[in-house]
């Protein structure tokens, strides 16, 4: 049986990869990887998918611009005008000319970083549709790589919104907790003026294509990919097709996304095949790469790396003005990027600032921008791996002279937050987010409980109720044997709470309690500052109530901590009330520590 043991100090780190060195530009965030050999003279420019579609590549990008510096190409990775870590944009002008003028910037800046006067675009879905207008814009293109591209904005919209369906469905919504106004997928809306212009794409209309050469990765099931790739050929350029295998295990989701490894392979080799050879000649580098602090309304934000090597990425977020508490580490959920579903740890961020209080939100090793450790396991969620990552954190926030602190995560990140406020006596306070539970057995399967998470059997009951439910148990798309074991699953651990006076000196069981005890303990005596957040019908709450009784009795014995259940609301706090208590409970705390 696994125990809550601290990581330990493994001693200084070997191999270490550092993070792509950050960069910022026209009210965005930049990543830019310089080659790491004798160097081609051209450089990669990264055009990213949007939205849900983009989180879900985040990883891949990093991977891929890893593998591109490793055989000499430096490339360049960053957010669009109004999305991830970049600036709110008031008006988004017209059509897609705001995330243009964003991806024609960064061009201008890698050409400036790396002295390449060549570029390669490599995009996917609805970064094509800008790689290619832009191209038109730049007489330096020497390739462009069409990854899964959006081909007809009518159909694109249309599979966001059923994509956007399935997402909440899968989260629990129900129809009134759903955001749907406008083009919203993963909590996150696209532009109005943006969704305009993209309904009226159509590449099969297309006329020129300002690059010699082109690499189409077609998606199994879609025809459309194929013909497109046809279309191109009656262009002129020289066209390269090839199958994206795994696409759709990459962006089903992120938490249990499967890297397209495969097409990475193609994309490498494609673009080492059309990149120019190495200068005989010093390339003429204009400047260094450096991220100069992004000022906002009433916050400033500075892309960073810390940690040994510079191996892990993130934000640091601070109040124009004075500060006045102490500093929140927001930790990301499973394998999304520090930005947040949604981008909720952004939009906190910026929030906290405005009341004068900092945070660091960053990638632990693995997730999205920041590389793994040197010989870690793939898998990292509910590793202990990653609690050398929150410590580079705090010991970052240290030398900053921004102690205290204290932690905040959300699922995975929650439980991370509990096991690192245990270990690192520097973590003043703890916010728990709907975390699955506080024990990990590290005996079991974490890729096996990500795909098959149970729900609390309350949740189980009204999906049952559900017409549309029980359509889709008949259609067979829902897997029924899984949804079964969960169902057996859910009810043996609420017989094990029901009658836990004669069940709780079950082996497992018992160690299991104690040791989770046995932390709230040792946080109390240090007086760690904790709060505890659950949606009314989390699986969460079914794993706090085996701790602490059904009517949370148990808290008894820790009176100062803060229980609060937030009604009609999902896992991720999709409904805005529920991100306002979210955002309310940090504040507060940040402000009591920094008293």
């Amino acid at each position: 049986m696994a125990a809550l043991g601290a990581a330990e100090n493994q001693g200084p780190l070997k191999d270490v990869t550092p993070s792509a060195t950050p960069v910022t530009f026209s009210g965005t965030v930049g990543l830019f990887m310089p080659s790491a050999t004798p160097s081609s003279q051209t450089a990669v420019l990264f055009l990213s998918p949007w939205g849900f579609e983009e989180m879900c590549a985040r990883k891949f990008w990093r991977i891929l611009a890893e593998d591109f510096a490793k055989a000499g190409i430096a490339s360049l990775r960053f957010d669009y005008a109004g999305t991830g870590d970049a600036l709110d944009v008031e008006d988004p002008g017209e059509g897609l000319a705001l995330w243009e003028g964003t991806a024609l910037d960064a061009a201008a800046m890698l050409r400036s970083l790396s002295g390449c006067e060549r570029l390669i675009l490599v995009s996917q879905g609805l970064g094509s549709v800008v790689a290619l207008d832009i191209a038109a814009h730049l007489s330096v293109v020497d390739g462009i790589a069409l990854l899964a591209p959006t081909i007809s904005g009518r159909a694109y919209l249309r599979e966001l919104t059923v994509w956007s369906k399935m997402i909440d469905e899968g989260m629990g919504l129900t129809e009134a907790q759903r955001r749907t106004e406008g083009v919203t997928i993963a909590s996150l809306r696209m532009p109005d003026t943006i969704a305009a212009a993209v309904k009226k794409l159509n590449l099969m209309t297309l006329a020129h294509v300002n690059a010699p050469d082109c690499l189409v990765l077609t998606r199994p099931g879609r025809p459309s990919d194929a013909d497109f790739a046809a279309h191109l050929e009656t262009l002129g350029p020289r066209v390269e097709r090839a199958a994206y295998d795994g696409y759709d295990e990459l962006v089903s989701n992120p938490t249990i996304a499967t890297m397209p490894l495969e097409a990475g392979r193609k994309i490498l080799d494609w673009v080492q095949s059309i990149a120019t050879e190495p200068a005989t000649a010093p390339r003429k580098i204009l400047r260094a790469p450096r991220a100069e602090a992004l000022d906002g309304d009433g916050f400033r934000e500075t892309p960073l790396r810390f940690g040994e090597g510079g191996r892990l990425f993130g934000i640091l977020c601070e109040p124009s003005g004075a500060r006045m508490g102490a500093t929140a580490l927001l930790l990301t959920t499973a394998y999304d990027r520090h930005a947040g579903w949604g981008r909720m740890s952004v939009t906190m961020a910026r929030a906290l600032a405005c009341d004068g209080i900092p945070s660091l939100r960053f990638d632990t090793a693995n997730v999205a921008d920041s590389p793994p450790l040197p010989d870690a396991r793939e898998q990292v969620l509910y590793s202990r791996d990653q609690h050398q990552d929150v410590s580079a954190a705090l010991d970052f926030l240290e030398t900053q002279k921004l102690l205290p602190a204290f932690a905040v995560g959300r699922c995975s990140g929650g439980y991370l937050a509990f096991q690192s406020a245990i270990r690192d006596s520097r973590c003043s306070g703890l916010i728990t987010v709907n975390p699955y539970a506080f024990f990990w057995d590290e005996t079991q399967s974490v890729d096996e409980a990500l795909r098959f998470v149970p729900r609390s059997l309350e949740t189980y009951g009204q999906k049952l109720l559900q017409f549309e439910t029980l359509k889709r148990l008949y259609g067979g798309q829902i897997d029924a044997k899984s949804a079964a074991r969960n169902i057996v699953v859910a009810l043996a651990r609420r017989a094990v709470r029901l009658g836990r006076p004669l069940l709780g000196v079950l082996p497992f069981f018992a160690g299991e309690h104690e040791t989770v005890i046995n932390g709230f303990r040792a946080l109390a005596k240090r007086r760690v500052d904790i709060s505890l957040i659950y949606s009314a019908h989390d699986i969460g709450l079914d794993h706090f109530r085996e701790h602490f009784g059904e009517d949370a009795a148990g808290l008894k014995n820790f009176p100062d901590i803060r229980l609060t259940i937030i009604p009609d609301a999902d896992h991720n706090l999709t409904p805005p009330y529920a991100r306002k208590v979210y955002l309310r409970e940090v504040r507060e705390m940040a402000l009591r520590l920094g008293e």
